[in-house]
């Protein structure tokens, strides 16, 4: 209720209050085209010098109308809403007129000559929409294309054989648009032949329209002067070769020189190439050594350069500190720590060591009732694909790592041990496409000191059961990463997702038939029953920016994942089960606390343990300067996990995933949040209050009961939630 009274009230206030008298907000820009079949609107947009205010949904910003809450006094509240809120973009007629140029200038570029451009307003309750009308002016086939080039020579001869690459062809259409980007597509090639210095500004164009009616017949010549020159300026265009190539680098840095050479692709002797420079910039960067590499080139003779490498160091060793806390409205505290020491040149190669040491504990106060859980790992990376050679790799190496862990877990009900080591890749495709590929994972899990109530409800629930067992994983798995930005704290709006997949049991399950069998015919490995199970999860993220410095953002995320056993196994081992609820998560509840589907809490735990086979979740939160470095946010969370599987009994119809008991099953928290941001860390603490519980009768909570017991939940935590 209190949410759809909010929007209400947002949406009845006026966006135009806080302007004076002779000013207009600009609600809108149109374009209108002549010929709309023929071109895209879309590609004028970006040259109109003022645009309206951005709206999200349905021709509406709260942000917007919210600014208007302004009471023109110039107090704090003014100053809040004002730094919250988005202010009207107010119509300046002299932006429509350099607008009107700008369209007209890029119609020219895209080789449309004598274009022509008219705008019109029409006002409407202090609102202005512009109208723009384009009439396309007259285009031109190209007809033929003619060279005029350097004497005959290497360059010549290297720009001949090029032309068959050329994106510019008879029949295109003749535009500056498409002789820059060929201009700056042949140079880059060209570049690479060992043809230094050289670049678009050595293309002159000759368009002839007048020999042959509607036609063109361009001429392209290269000169040996730049479009800056003039003809006394000129000089051969020659082929240079690199002569020397000198690596410096901090005394204190202690590197082996051996792996600068090897990951160096600039040799002496070899032609000139900017592919081989950017090459070398991008392996030299990934190792994380360095904090700036600099290549340079100086021409020492007539057509041989020098190559010089500056490499600045960076902080090679340090630690990580992270902690997550969170308490609900019945006592149940948790508490997640985590301490980490890493060291990015351990053996003088550029190898990355990782030590991480973790633990999580829950409890009440008060109360003689604990989970412990303690988790130690070691990782290592190294700057090589093994068993592969550099050479196979253009730009950036792949890392090989290696990860060895140990988890302890002591909850009232067993103990458990979890030993598990992987090994595989990571790299990246380009900028923006990361991945991660296991080719071999495995996991040890023994269970002990269970408890007697705990294995009586083991024997009767089948479920259970198959998840608590000691078990033997060997297999496979793989991350993928996409994102618009990759920028560590991005500045402007981007969009990201990630893919998680493992698979494990089936090269064991080749061998089955030798195996020896436990009673359930399971195959066992060391006494140890093998799982085979496949699981996969993405997410989907977008997080928009805007306000004044960018202080202002909505962060949306869709997770859904899903797991199934089978061959050796009728249910996913305990540490692949999904779960929900917690600081990054669900953050009306704690973690482990919600679901599977409408089922109630289970009682076979003490400290609450809710999984099931899949997750979907949902989450939005609107994040917003205060004062100083903090700041606040409000979310909605919604989501839950089920299993998939049929048991045949009440409880497990109520855990199953249900089409027509789904919406029901939906669990739902809003709340909100402060943020205390250093820029290097960020402290967050958030308070989420359940609207819809599924383990309720009746599901829909009051907001006179969200701050009563079992229905909120405090969060602490370091970083956003997602």
């Amino acid at each position: 209720m209190f949410l759809i009274a909010a929007f209400f009230v947002l949406a009845s206030c006026s966006t135009t209050r806080v302007l004076q008298d002779g000013e207009y907000r600009l609600a809108r820009n149109r374009i209108i085209v002549d010929d709309p079949k023929e071109f895209n609107v879309s590609r004028l947009e970006p040259y109109l010098k003022q645009k309206p205010n951005t709206y999200f949904i349905f021709g509406w910003n709260p942000f917007l109308n919210l600014y208007n809450w302004s009471n023109g006094k110039g107090n704090g509240w003014d100053r809040f809403v004002q730094k919250v809120g988005v202010a009207p973009v107010v119509y300046d007629p002299d932006m429509v007129d350099s607008s009107i140029d700008n369209l007209k200038n890029h119609l020219t570029y895209l080789g449309y000559y004598g274009s022509k451009v008219t705008s019109g307003i029409r006002v409407k309750k202090k609102r202005v929409e512009v109208t723009y009308d384009v009439k396309l002016g007259k285009r031109f086939p190209i007809r033929d294309i003619e060279f005029v080039l350097p004497a005959k020579g290497p360059f010549a001869e290297a720009f001949i054989r090029d032309t068959a690459a050329m994106t510019l062809k008879p029949g295109d259409w003749l535009s500056e648009s498409s002789l820059d980007a060929e201009t700056v597509r042949s140079s880059a090639v060209l570049r690479n032949q060992g043809f230094y210095n050289f670049n678009k500004n050595y293309y002159f164009f000759e368009a002839d329209t007048l020999s042959i009616p509607d036609s063109a017949i361009l001429q392209l010549t290269i000169n040996e002067y730049t479009r800056n020159e003039s003809p006394r300026d000129a000089k051969p265009i020659r082929k240079f070769y690199i002569d020397d190539v000198n690596i410096s680098y901090p005394k204190s840095l202690k590197f082996r020189d051996k792996v600068l050479r090897e990951l160096t692709t600039i040799y002496p002797g070899q032609v000139y190439s900017a592919d081989e420079i950017s090459k070398t910039y991008s392996r030299l960067s990934a190792l994380k050594v360095f904090s700036s590499v600099n290549i340079g080139m100086n021409q020492t003779d007539t057509n041989l350069v020098d190559c010089s490498i500056s490499l600045a160091q960076s902080k090679l060793q340090g630690f990580k500190i992270n902690l997550e806390s969170s308490i609900n409205s019945t006592g149940l505290f948790g508490v997640s720590p985590q301490f980490s020491y890493y060291h990015k040149n351990i053996f003088r190669g550029g190898e990355w060591l990782n030590l991480s040491f973790m633990g999580n504990f829950q409890f009440k106060f008060n109360n003689s009732i604990r989970s412990n859980e303690f988790g130690v790992s070691a990782g290592l990376s190294f700057p090589k694909f093994f068993p592969l050679p550099y050479r196979y790799f253009t730009g950036a190496i792949p890392r090989t790592d290696v990860k060895f862990s140990y988890n302890y877990q002591s909850r009232p009900e067993y103990t458990r041990n979890i030993i598990s080591t992987q090994y595989g890749y990571t790299g990246n495709l380009d900028d923006k496409f990361f991945y991660q590929a296991y080719p071999l994972q495995v996991n040890i899990v023994r269970l002990t000191d269970l408890d007697k109530n705990f294995y009586n409800s083991l024997v009767n629930d089948p479920f259970l059961r198959n998840a608590y067992q000691n078990h033997f994983d060997l297999g496979s798995g793989a991350t993928l990463y996409y994102t618009t930005n990759p920028e560590s704290i991005p500045k402007v709006s981007y969009f990201y997702s990630r893919l998680q997949f493992d698979i494990a049991g089936n090269l064991l399950g080749a061998f089955k038939p030798l195996m020896h069998k436990d009673a359930n015919g399971a195959g066992m490995i060391w006494n140890t029953p093998y799982s085979q199970f496949v699981r996969a999860e993405i997410t989907l993220g977008k997080t928009w920016i805007f306000g004044r410095n960018s202080g202002q953002s909505i962060a949306t995320r869709l997770l859904a994942g899903a797991g199934h056993a089978y061959g050796n196994s009728t249910t996913l081992p305990f540490e692949k089960h999904f779960y929900a609820g917690g600081s990054n998560s669900l953050r009306g509840w704690q973690a482990r606390t919600v679901g599977p589907g409408l089922s109630p809490m289970d009682t076979s735990f003490v400290i609450p343990n809710q999984t099931g086979d899949m997750r979907l979740e949902a989450n939005i939160e609107y994040r917003f300067d205060l004062f100083w470095k903090v700041a606040g946010a409000v979310f909605v969370d919604a989501g839950n996990v089920w299993t998939l599987k049929d048991d045949n009994t009440k409880e497990g119809q109520l855990a199953m995933l249900r089409w027509d008991t789904f919406a029901d099953s939906i669990a739902a928290n809003w709340g909100a949040g402060l943020r205390l941001n250093f820029g290097f860390l960020l402290l967050r603490l958030d308070m989420g209050m359940k609207v819809h519980d599924p383990a309720r009768e009746h599901k829909w909570v009051n907001p006179g009961q969200w701050l009563k017991k079992g229905n909120y939940a405090l969060h602490f935590g370091v970083g956003y939630p997602f």
